[in-house]
Order: structure tokens, then C-alpha cells, then sequence
């Protein structure tokens, strides 16, 4: 770089525009913190969900065989 174009950039706007960029960091990275608690909970809603299911395939399994049972003569 030049030393006229050294002596354009203004100090304070620098200083500025670091302190943004490190608050901006910051967010990023609380972002980051909470997508990955909100995959974490996915992941704890779809293990819920198959067991559900299977509890409830399980409880119509045996619903069903009970009135096969019942209905033969």
C-alpha cells in the first residue's frame, strides 16, 4: 500500500467496524450453540415418537388377536 492510502483509512471507523465484527462473532457463535441444542432435542422427539408408535402397534396387536379370539364361534 501506498502511504497516501495509509493515511486514508480513519482509526476509529476501523475500531468501529472491529468491535461490530466481534459482536457479530459472538452471536454467531450463541447461534451455533443453540442449533445445535434444538438438533439435540429433534433427535430426543423422533426416539419419543418411535416409541410411542411401537407401544401403540403393540397395544393393537393385541387388541386385535384378543377379538379374533372372541369372534370364533
Amino acid at each position: 500500500m501506498s502511504h497516501e492510502q495509509q493515511e486514508a483509512i480513519d482509526l476509529v471507523k476501523y475500531g468501529a467496524l472491529w468491535q461490530k465484527v466481534q459482536e457479530m462473532d459472538k452471536k454467531v457463535d450463541k447461534l451455533e450453540r443453540n442449533i445445535e441444542e434444538l438438533l439435540a432435542l429433534a433427535n430426543k422427539g423422533k426416539g419419543g415418537l418411535w416409541f410411542g408408535m411401537s407401544i401403540v402397534s403393540g397395544a393393537s396387536a393385541i387388541v386385535g388377536y384378543t377379538l379374533s379370539y372372541l369372534k370364533q364361534p
